[in-house]
């Protein structure tokens, strides 16, 4: 498995280092959820145990209705996931000002908890996708108290402005008051973290022009975030560190005098006022209830040209040292990936160790191939599609629930691999970006993966590798390795195996389909045969270095395979 961390991470504390989000030397509560360093990963720990979180977000407005929720709450189960992310809105927590309402909330959990299922809260409160819409009617019909973010004319943006104290405050403690009802009602740990806020950004310019966020520009930067950037230096992003350099790292000044003139300093500056007001609203929350936090972002589309076009100051992978300085409550920066380029989207968003969980993404056999790269190849803690109540009966979702079966029973070796640095993970594409081979190295063995094709090749012999790829084919794969081979998770792929430091040829000694229950391996078909006979072009095989079997993960249904290995 690559190792994407940074040196600071991997000397960091247990669980939240400063490159995490959390402050060094917090005492971590052992007997909640929490996140747990295990080796070079972050792990969220549930009940004693490491959690792998197979998840689906409800639409927006799903989880405000028992109703609407009742009949859909098995059918997720069945389909394999274990933990469900909804929403709670502030507007429906607190309809009147200090008038608290937790109905809701203890519908929800009831609702989870006898379908066996782990609740993950977002916060709707301050801000949805950018917007401010989720605030109560007594927070919408009072603009001069909760005052909004403003444009360079002065019209007010339906967008609460980061420097409205009053909003920050109310929403606080509306969360605050969230928390400690949770911890006192939720003794069996069913809400296992929580998201605060939703993708959250100034829409349409590079920052707010409210006076307040003015004079803040126009001041001083604050000196704990430059005290932050100075401590830091070594570690920091290269987007931050090369803004302050070429600014000349000054200790003092005015954000463009510190950082420079340009769309990036204002972004900058949004990204701190943004995690400053959250940071508030998290640490009020982990005063009562200090379980795992987040944030999520609305990543950076191809055709944005600036900030304004995405949320500015949102924790987009540039923004994360603002984030980390300004809100070390909030344990992990999280990315929304629609792109087609998940692996590359992923790795800008886990440098610097910061913890990956993926909130929002597709379903379908795209969704699987990218859950098994979070789990497999990137140390991930849980992977999550959209809209997964309007999508839990689509056979277009069936792919994506087969692999969380098979995922979830085989949990534990995943999270034990994870740990101690045994696994890795391949994601191919026919197309879009188009990725037909990966290869891993693990102890004595490079293993190839490749993408199902279709064709001929050499001398005309037919073959079930090589040839034209499919445009449309998604593949992944899963390797743990074992005492004498690998316990393969696969899908629409084909696998091979080298010797590492490239002596002879590996062969494949013993091949046996499984499956695991109750933790156990069952072993189900010797393999052998045409069942691993992948090439018949033996001479070329040979030229290749390899022997012309392996294993064929042929169908988007994914299977369980153990292969021991053998040199000759």
């Amino acid at each position: 498995m690559k190792k994407l961390f940074c040196a600071l991470t991997l000397a960091a504390l247990v669980v939240m280092g400063a490159c995490t989000g959390g402050s060094a030397g917090t005492a971590v509560q052992t007997d909640i959820p929490h996140l747990e360093k295990r080796g070079d990963v972050t792990q969220m720990i549930v009940g004693g145990k490491p959690f792998l979180a197979l998840s689906g977000e409800l639409r927006n407005s799903s989880s405000s209705s028992p109703e609407y929720m009742r009949p859909i709450w098995p059918k997720l189960r069945e389909a394999g996931l274990n933990s469900v992310i909804a929403v709670l809105t502030w507007e429906q927590i607190e309809p009147v000002e200090g008038q608290f309402e937790f109905g809701v909330v203890d519908q929800l959990i009831a609702d989870a908890r006898a379908n066996d299922l782990k609740l993950i809260f977002i916060w709707m409160g301050s801000w949805k996708n950018g917007i401010t819409s989720y605030d109560p009617v007594w927070v919408k019909n009072n603009p001069e108290r909760y005052q909004l973010a403003l444009t360079r004319e002065g019209k007010r943006l339906p967008i609460l402005s980061t420097q409205c104290a009053a909003a920050r405050d109310a929403d606080a403690k509306a969360y605050g008051a969230l928390m400690a009802h949770i911890r006192d009602v939720d003794r069996d740990q069913t809400v296992i973290m929580m998201q605060i806020e939703n993708e959250v950004g100034l829409h349409g310019y590079t920052r707010d022009y409210h006076p307040d966020a003015v004079r803040a520009f126009e001041g001083p930067v604050p000196a704990e975030l430059i005290s932050y950037l100075d401590s830091h230096f070594d570690n920091l992003l290269p987007e931050t560190r090369n803004a302050w350099v070429a600014a000349g790292r000054k200790k003092s000044g005015s954000w463009e005098e510190v950082f420079g003139v340009g769309d990036y300093t204002d972004e900058l500056f949004m990204a701190w006022s943004y995690a400053s007001y959250i940071g508030k609203i998290a640490a009020a929350g982990k005063a009562e209830y200090p379980i795992p936090t987040y944030v999520n972002a609305w990543i950076v589309q191809p055709e944005d040209l600036h900030p304004g076009n995405y949320p500015s100051g949102g924790p987009q992978a540039q923004n994360h040292d603002m984030w980390r300085a300004a809100a070390p409550g909030i344990d992990i920066l999280s990315p929304d990936i629609y792109l087609n380029d998940y692996p590359g989207i992923i790795r800008m968003y886990s440098r610097c160790g910061n913890p990956v969980f993926i909130p929002e993404s597709r379903g379908g056999q795209g969704g699987a191939a990218n859950a098994a790269f979070t789990f497999g190849e990137m140390g991930g803690i849980g992977y999550s599609p959209f809209g997964i109540d309007s999508q839990v009966d689509s056979p277009a979702n069936q792919d994506l629930y087969n692999f969380y079966r098979l995922a979830g029973s085989a949990a534990d070796e995943i999270l034990a691999a994870q740990a101690e640095g045994r696994i890795c993970g391949a994601w191919l594409k026919g197309s879009d970006p188009a990725v037909y081979k990966e290869e891993r190295v693990m102890g004595d063995w490079r293993i190839c993966f490749e993408l199902v094709s279709s064709g001929r090749r050499n001398g005309g012999a037919p073959q079930v590798t090589g040839g034209t790829y499919n445009p449309s084919s998604i593949g992944y794969g899963i390797a743990i390795q074992e005492e004498n081979g690998f316990l393969i998770l696969g899908s629409n792929v084909r696998v091979y195996f080298y010797p590492a430091d490239g002596v002879g040829t590996a062969g494949l000694a013993k091949v046996t389909e499984g499956r695991f229950e109750n933790g156990e391996w069952h072993e189900g078909r010797w393999l052998n045969g045409d069942e691993i006979q992948l090439r018949y072009d033996l001479l070329y095989a040979i030229e290749d270095g390899v022997s012309g079997q392996g294993l064929n993960f042929g169908t988007p249904t994914p299977g369980l395979i153990k292969v021991e290995l053998f040199k000759y």
